[in-house]
Order: structure tokens, then sequence, then C-alpha cells
């Protein structure tokens, strides 16, 4: 990773990201003492004094997330150094996390689960959360992605070695929302992987703004890497369907895929007009159909930004820019259509039939009266054509500027405003050149044009395959076998004399081998071997990843010594309750956690204690058997009455978690 105490200036906006959230955590949890206070008193004096620190608290948290917002307009801190003429593009900011200590959990459950000694597995657990802290801050490369991809890989090993599906481990992770700053609190390691995936989608957004869009293999890697962008979202949003956190909502992962083609549809348009556009008849054609599809693609993100329920929680400058670029392209089509009309009439020797039929690919109907063979040969109807082209182009010029000045973000960004004025200019000194007296009769409206391209832009699903790891917790033995969902009995040392050459019993499996065919009366037998155990050691040496063939050949070796190996038996796994987990949740739907803390409140309810309070913060447990809970921020609710239902969370269990 990079350094965290870099002065750059992304690693300055995480900085002030982590910050904000911070920020916002402490009014989000004033604002739910206050609405806790207000729900449990009945003296007016005082409901006045809390309604009033309410609409205090409420103003300084639309304070602080309008402040978010802005850390993620900051376009400028991610675009390319050199000096362009381009729109910017907008990336993903990474999601803030707290620091995780592996340590103490892990070092318990092998001691526990696999009977090894914990403290010979320091340097693995170092090693993951030395690779953990560097994810905080990656490289903006290929690098920085790969390390990722490597960690995400390696929390697939770490949940299946560790992370049971019958108890939580008492493993905190806090990951903060990308747009609202809110934090979600979780021992679901799933939040875990999550978050990384989010975080590696947004760092290939970074990569994509950084290219240098003035060459061709610079835009190349930045359509390259959008295209990665979606592909990871577009997983997460199939994977991890039930996620806790707004930025990871479906509706959220839909819509921020949607922008990130519609950002490689725009790069592939300007690495095939990077050369320059010439002013020909088919190229023009071509070119007008060609970024008509990105007024399209952006006109459609636009609409999925404008609904519920991602319309809440979108940037609005994210929004406008949208926007802007939608009309923005959309005038590039209109105006690149008129100088067709207006600057290449029909020459004698044009083949015809070839230009009607470019031509007339570019409407999906033509206005009334006119036909498209005698629109090319009429230079007045070819004109007043052009004309209203023209002037569709001005209008959405126009709209572009307009929308561009509501938005304070956007008005401060130089090089959007120079680009949409030069264009805006530009139609206008083309219509001006057109003018004529009898411009009153023109009364031809433009009709649409028909979007189509030949560089069509899909996402690109992650390859993980490429990205080789190794299993820090290799030694503890084959995965398939040594994992969290299998129990087993402490190592037991097998010791006995082969006196007539015979073992008494064969062996089988890949690795580790397993006891097959035992003799009831062998001397193995006698002392405690059992059929179906697993050797774990032969005199002393570790064999968990070794054949049949290799281990017959460690035992044989000992000649007439006496026969000494390690042996593990399977115990019977039996379904056990979820623990308890609190989920941090600010008027989000009720997830399995939340049930969970149900089924606590109607246990206070049949036991007739204290009346029934919402607890304004639940830190932590004291013990193993009730596994954490976690920061608790009950949403503003119209009074709650007491649980009269009793929930099971075995219903719960089919699904792939508890919580996705």
């Amino acid at each position: 990773g990079c350094n965290p105490l870099a002065e750059t200036g992304r690693s300055k906006l995480q900085n002030q990201r982590a910050v904000l959230n911070q920020q916002i955590l402490r009014a989000v949890r004033m604002r739910a003492g206050a609405e806790n206070l207000l729900r449990a008193t009945t003296n007016n004096k005082v409901r006045e004094q809390v309604l009033l620190e309410l609409s205090f608290v409420n103003s300084n948290l639309q304070i602080l997330k309008e402040e978010l917002e802005g850390l993620n307009i900051s376009v400028e801190v991610y675009q390319n150094a050199e000096e362009t003429f381009s729109i910017p593009l907008v990336p993903l900011g990474l999601k803030e996390t707290k620091e995780v200590d592996f340590t103490l959990p892990l070092k318990d459950f092998i001691l526990e689960h696999y009977s090894e000694d914990s403290s010979e597995y320091e340097d693995e657990i170092a090693d993951l959360m030395d690779l953990r802290q560097a994810c905080r801050t990656p490289s903006r490369d290929e690098a920085g992605t790969e390390m990722l991809i490597s960690y995400f890989l390696q929390l697939g090993f770490i949940e299946n070695r560790f992370f049971p599906p019958t108890r939580h481990m008492g493993v905190l992770f806090t990951w903060y929302d990308s747009f609202t700053g809110v934090p979600v609190c979780q021992q679901n390691l799933l939040l875990e992987k999550a978050s990384i995936l989010f975080n590696t989608g947004a760092l290939y957004t970074q990569i994509g703004t950084r290219c240098n869009r003035q060459t061709q293999t610079g835009l190349e890697n930045a359509v390259d890497a959008f295209q990665r962008a979606a592909g990871v979202l577009s997983y997460l949003k199939e994977t991890f369907t039930h996620t806790p956190s707004y930025d990871m909502s479906p509706a959220m992962l839909n819509v921020l895929v949607k922008m990130m083609l519609a950002q490689a549809q725009e790069c592939a348009f300007e690495q095939i007009s990077l050369p320059g556009i010439r002013n020909e008849f088919f190229t023009l054609v071509k070119m007008t159909q060609e970024v008509a599809k990105v007024g399209e693609v952006y006109m459609m993100v636009n609409t999925a930004m404008t609904q519920e329920p991602v319309r809440e929680n979108i940037p609005y400058s994210w929004s406008k820019l949208v926007q802007i670029k939608s009309d923005h392209y959309r005038a590039l089509a209109h105006y690149f259509l008129a100088t067709i009309l207006c600057d290449h009439e029909l020459q004698s020797n044009d083949d015809e039939d070839q230009q009607e039929k470019a031509f007339s690919q570019l409407y999906d109907y033509v206005p009334e009266g006119l036909m498209i063979r005698t629109i090319l040969k009429d230079k007045v109807q070819r004109k007043q054509l052009g004309k209203a082209h023209l002037r569709k182009a001005i209008v959405y010029h126009e709209e572009a500027l307009r929308v561009c000045g509501l938005c304070k973000k956007l008005r401060n960004i130089e090089v959007l405003q120079e680009v949409l004025t030069a264009a805006h200019k530009r139609s206008l000194l083309k219509y001006a050149q057109q003018e004529t007296e009898d411009d009153f009769l023109s009364l031809i409206q433009a009709p649409d044009i028909l979007p189509k391209t030949e560089h069509k832009v899909e996402t690109v699903a992650p390859q993980f395959s490429k990205v080789k790891v190794k299993d820090f917790f290799h030694r503890l033995g084959p995965l398939s076998v040594f994992s969290a969902k299998q129990r087993w009995t402490a190592p037991r040392t097998i010791h006995f004399h082969c006196e007539t050459g015979e073992l008494g019993f064969s062996l089988k499996g890949g690795s580790p081998v397993q006891i097959y065919c035992l003799d009831p009366v062998c001397p193995a037998a006698s002392v405690g071997l059992k059929e179906g155990d697993y050797i774990v050691s032969v005199g002393g040496v570790d064999c968990k990843w070794l054949g049949v063939s290799e281990v017959l050949e460690k035992l044989k070796s000992m000649g007439e010594q006496p026969i000494e190996f390690e042996v593990i038996s399977c115990q019977d796994t039996t379904a056990s309750m979820h623990s308890k987990s609190a989920t941090y949740s600010v008027g989000m739907q009720k997830t399995y956690s939340l049930i969970c803390l149900a089924m606590e409140e109607n246990k206070t309810y049949q036991a007739k204690k204290a009346p029934l309070k919402l607890p304004f913060l639940s830190w932590g447990t004291k013990n193993r058997q009730k596994a954490a809970s976690t920061l608790c921020l009950p949403s503003a609710v119209a009074g709650s009455s007491p649980v009269k239902k009793k929930l099971s969370p075995f219903t719960l269990l089919g699904t792939e978690s508890s919580l996705y």
C-alpha cells in the first residue's frame, strides 16, 4: 500500500473523508439520543428544549453531508496532471474503515478448534493484519488492484478456516458509507469482503480518471479501467444482495455500473475522435451516431439517478454533471448533423444511393412532407433542416450551461465551463453563418437522432484466477478437511510395536491420509486407533499435506522401532443458534441482527423487569458465548411497543448468511 502519511491530493481527500465520517457518527449519535429522550419524556418544557436541540443537530448533520458530497465531486484531484480540454470524469472515493485486531480471536480459535500451539502462527496473523492495513491505502495502479483482490481471496480462506456458521468470532468490522458517511458495524466477514470489492471497483475508477486522455493508449486504458470497475461493481451486486450499507445496495450499485459504462463509452468516443474529425459526409454520419450514443447512455444514467431510493443519496453534483453530459453530447450530435446538411451539398460525382442509405440511418422518422433523397438534392430543404438541427443543438447547449450554473461545485470546475462555452459559441457561429431574410418561413422541427456505435462497451468480470494467492494458514492442513465447519478431537498419539511386519490397517485418501480397513485385533487398534482417523504427524513430523505413499514410506522407515504417529477423529457437528449481532442501522430494513435484538427485548418483557427503553449505545459483549454487539442507533420512529411474538432465528439459517 501507499504511505498513509504521504501528503498527496488523494490522501488528503481520504483523510478529510475519515474526519467527516467521525463527525457524522457523533452527530447521528446525538440525534438518536435526543429522539430517545423525546419519546421517553412527557415534560413539555423538556420536549421543547429537545426539539430545539434536534433542529440544531439535523442542521449540522446536513452541513456535514454536504461537505462529504464536496469530497465526492472533487474530481480534479483524480484527473491526469497533463493539460486537457475534456469534461472531467467521476471517480468513486474509497470506503474508510477502522483497524481490526485478529490476534486474540484467531489464536484462541487455533488452540480451541485445531488443538495447535497458537503462538506458532503469530507471523501468519501479523501478515494478515499487515495486508489489511495496506489495503486501506492502495496505490492507483495494477499493483493496487491486485493487492485488494489478493486480500479478498485471502478472506475466502480466512472465512473457511476461522468463521464457523454456528457462531460469531468476536471480530468487529466497521466500514463507513461512501456517500452518507454512516458507519456499518458487524461481526459478519461478508461485510469485509463486500467492502473490499467496492474499493476495488472504486480504485479502477480512479485509475480510469488518471489516464492521459490526450493519447490513444491513455484512452484505451481508461475504457478498460471503467469496464473493469463496472464488472467488479456488477459482481458485488449479484453476489452480495442484502448489504446493510446504502452505497452497496443493489439499486445504488445498478446506478454506479451504468455510470461507469457511460464514462467508458465517453472515452471510446474520445478515442475515435482524437486524431480529428474530418469534414467529410460519411465520417460525420458515423461521428453523429457515436456521439448520440454517448448522450443516450448518460440520459439513461440520469433517469436512474432520479429514481427512488437512490436519489436521496446520490451526490447532487453527480446527477447534475450526468445531466450536463447528456445535453452536451446530444447537442454535439445535432451540430454534426447540421454540418452534414449545411456543408456537403450533393455533387454530380457523389454516390446518391450510398449517401441516402447512410443518411436514412440517422432518423427514426423524417419530418412530414420530406424525403431523404429530396433533402439531399434540394438545397433549400437541406439548409432548413440543417438550421433546425442547429437550433436544437443551441437549446441543448444552453440547457447544459444553465444546469451547470445551478450547482456551486460544478461552477468551480473551470475546464467544464470552458468546454461547454466553447461548444455553445461554435453552434451559435454556425447558425449565424446560415441566417437569411426568409428564416421566419422555416417551421421544420429537427427529428431525434438514432444513436449507434461500433465501439460497444461492456462490463469486464473480475478475473480472480489471475491473482495467485497462497493461504496464510497453509500449515493448518488442507482446507477441504481442516475448516471451521468440521470439528476434530485433539490429536491422539498412537504408539505400538509392529511385531509381524503388518500394520493392521490400510491408508486411503489424499492429504491427509485416512485409516481404512482397520483390523480390530491389531496392536494399533488396541491402543486407540479408530476406523476413519486422519494421520496428522508421523514420528513428530507433520504430514497433513502428504499422500498415502509418502506416509507409508515414513511408517516403514521406522523399521523395528516402535511406531508412533498422531491421529485426529471427526466429531459430529451439531448446529447451534447464531449469536446476536446488532447492525448500525438508520432507517434501514430490519436485518437478522435486529431480529435477534427484538428477541432479547422480548425476554426482558416476559421477565417483567424494568420498563423497556431503547438503548442509546450498545457496545461489545463480555464473553464469547454471547458474541459482540456493535453500535446500535435506532431510527426515529413514533414509539416502540414490546415484541409480543417470539421470533426464531432458525428460519433464517437456510440463507447464505444471516445478514446477506
